[in-house]
């Protein structure tokens, strides 16, 4: 049975500003990709952070049936989020540590669902370091966002 992995990306021109998000969904049998698929999208004005999050909830919804998924992502702020904060914000009804509400509270949400009918490994690299598949999903965010660059632009 292959191994799936999601490897996300957020980008964002200003911040906040246009935003773009991207994926590479990869079925890996040992070194050999056996299946690949794409994906991205974008917001005329957004923050980096809500695009990093919609990667990682792009890539988990996409799937069509529960799975196994390692999610890569350079973000660690969606990586320390769903894989601690998260947790107390959900005991705290959705407030930090110091009874603010939680930022992007509506995609946090979305993330834990989408998370919930999968088995998530989480990873994080360090973002355009040579990566090549973060590389990937790093060209396929910036194209999500280049609709909304250039109405931003006329």
């Amino acid at each position: 049975m292959p191994e799936l992995y999601a490897y996300t990306d957020g980008a964002c021109s200003g911040n906040p500003g246009p935003g773009g998000w991207g994926v590479l969904l990869l079925a890996r049998e040992g070194d050999t990709v056996v299946r690949e698929r794409t994906l991205n999208g974008g917001e005329a004005d957004t923050t980096n952070n809500r695009m990093e999050l919609l990667a990682a909830i792009s890539a988990l919804e996409a799937l069509s049936r529960p799975s196994e998924i390692i999610v890569v992502t350079d973000s660690a702020y969606v990586k320390n989020g769903v894989t601690s904060w998260i947790f107390g914000w959900k005991k705290n009804g959705w407030k930090t540590a110091d009874r603010k509400p939680v930022k992007n509270v509506d995609l946090w949400q979305r993330l834990d669902t989408a998370q919930a009918r999968h088995r998530v490994t989480w990873r994080w690299i360090k973002g355009h370091a040579g990566h090549a598949e973060n590389e990937r999903a790093d060209e396929l965010a910036r194209a999500g966002m280049a609709p909304f660059k250039s109405r931003g632009a006329a």
